[in-house]
C-alpha cells in the first residue's frame, strides 16, 4: 500500500514545488512499500516563526519542523505525523547556498520525513547516520550531496 501524503499549501510563494515532487520527495525517505500517513504543510513567514517559538522556543522562522504523531501503543495506525516547510526560507537558503531550489525542497522533505521516523541530528553520530541516509535518498532521485558546499 501505498504512502497517503496529504498536502496543504498555506504560502503565495513562489518556487513551491508540484503536488506530484512533494509526494514523491516524501514517499522516497520511507520504507518500500510503506502504509505510512503523513502531511506537508506549506506555510510563510509568521505561521512557521509562531510554531518554531512555540514548539521549539525558537523565535524565528526555520526551514522544516517535523511533529511526529504521539499515538498511544494501543492504537495502531500507519499514521506518521505532520511536516511543515517554510517555502520562504526554503527559497532564501537555496539562494544563499547556491543550490538548486528543488533539490533544497527535495532535502528539506526528506529531512522532515526522516524526522518523523526518529531520525534526528542531537549528537555527532545521529546526525552522521541521518546526514548519510538523505544522501543516499537524494543520490537515488538525482540530487547532489547538499552537504557539499
Amino acid at each position: 500500500m501505498p504512502a497517503a501524503i496529504d498536502i496543504s499549501i498555506a504560502s503565495r510563494a513562489s518556487g513551491i514545488p508540484s503536488d506530484d515532487d512533494i509526494r514523491l520527495w516524501t514517499s522516497a525517505a520511507l520504507p518500500a512499500r510503506s502504509a505510512a500517513e503523513l502531511s506537508v504543510r506549506v506555510v510563510g513567514k509568521p505561521e512557521m516563526q509562531t510554531l518554531n517559538r512555540e514548539y521549539r522556543g525558537k523565535d524565528y522562522a526555520t526551514n522544516v519542523l517535523s511533529f511526529p504523531a504521539d499515538l498511544p501503543p494501543e492504537v495502531q495506525l500507519p499514521l506518521l505525523g505532520d511536516i511543515v516547510i517554510c517555502a520562504a526560507v526554503v527559497s532564501r537558503e537555496a539562494r544563499e547556498q547556491n543550490k538548486a531550489l528543488d533539490a533544497h525542497w527535495a532535502h528539506m522533505l526528506i529531512h522532515g520525513t526522516l524526522h518523523l521516523q526518529g531520525y534526528d541530528h542531537q549528537n555527532d553520530a545521529d546526525a552522521k547516520k541521518m546526514e548519510s541516509r538523505e544522501k543516499r535518498i537524494l543520490a537515488k532521485l538525482g540530487f547532489d550531496d547538499p552537504y557539499q558546499h
